[in-house]
């Protein structure tokens, strides 16, 4: 672990309004450390199968990251029933850059910037700091000073994501198909791939493994991806489709499995010896990339 890493600072936690759509704000969640900075700044989008969830689900990650000295925003963003894919990756691009114009009030610096997220908020991580420029995922201005500032981030942490939704959604569909008992992830996600996806044509699209398989030219920063060995909500082939297919388009993916662990392990049990690990792992990484 750098030295940075190492060291424990006191910390701020406020919730902030970072864009409104018509009379409805979307709040970030900061967690801010003490002292003169300049801190790492990384954002953090939840999971939830796209449908659920808020800003505090992944508090058990944030609050050590940042008293490791680093500038956390945990978002809220749009999700179903209120709007559908892409409306939260425009959410998400908006706060980076939003964040970024930001980043010296919040005791940052702009070139300091990287992205986390879990299970489906950990596919959209990885999603925009892919295609920071998309026009789709850009399309809300930020006021025109900041007009030049992109969505672009220099590290990815993916804690068990949905990498392939569209594989994830035809793995689902025949475990159910196949009759109980299977898995209870698959009643609780596919009526979520519905409802943000709603065509598997659209889950084909914003999809990060296939998007490097059309050889898509996309951004490649830094990954760190964890997942346990006993995940059944997140395919193991789709993992290694995405760790091949990056590392061969030119990035870096440095793969943490944790033996015997399923979904959600950190979040689920974070008192367990794996869970600290990983969050060690997490804080190593992210200094190391945003120093």
């Amino acid at each position: 672990m750098t030295a940075n890493a190492s060291r424990t600072h006191d910390i701020d936690v406020a919730d902030v309004e970072y864009v409104h759509h018509g009379d409805k704000p979307l709040l970030a969640r900061l967690f801010r450390p003490r002292g003169s900075g300049p801190f790492p700044l990384v954002v953090e989008a939840h999971g939830g199968a796209w449908c659920r969830g808020d800003r505090s689900n992944d508090t058990v990650i944030n609050e050590p990251l940042a008293k490791s000295g680093v500038v956390v925003a945990a978002l809220d963003f749009r999700m179903p029933p209120e709007a559908a894919y892409p409306a939260s990756l425009a959410d998400i691009n908006y706060a980076i850059r939003w964040l970024k114009a930001r980043a010296g009030e919040f005791g940052s610096r702009p070139d300091l910037v990287g992205i986390l997220g879990s299970s489906s908020g950990a596919h959209q991580a990885m999603l925009a700091a892919m295609r920071p420029r998309d026009p789709r995922y850009a399309a809300v201005p930020l006021h025109a000073s900041a007009a030049a500032v992109d969505a672009s981030v220099r590290c990815v942490v993916m804690c068990w994501p949905v990498i392939d939704p569209l594989a994830r959604y035809r793995y689902a569909k025949k475990l159910k198909a196949g009759g109980k008992p299977y898995p209870e992830v698959v009643d609780r996600v596919l009526p979520c791939h519905d409802q943000y996806w709603q065509t598997e044509a659209a889950m084909a699209e914003g999809n990060p493994v296939q998007a490097l398989e059309r050889g898509e030219r996309v951004e490649l920063p830094a990954v760190l991806y964890l997942q346990g060995t006993r995940d059944v909500a997140h395919p193991r082939p789709d993992l290694d489709r995405f760790v091949t297919h990056y590392r061969k388009a030119g990035g870096q993916v440095e793969l943490e499995l944790f033996e015997g662990e399923a979904e959600g392990f950190i979040t689920r049990n974070p008192g367990s010896p794996a869970a600290g690990r990983a969050i060690e792992k997490i804080i190593e990484f992210v200094h190391t990339q945003l120093a």
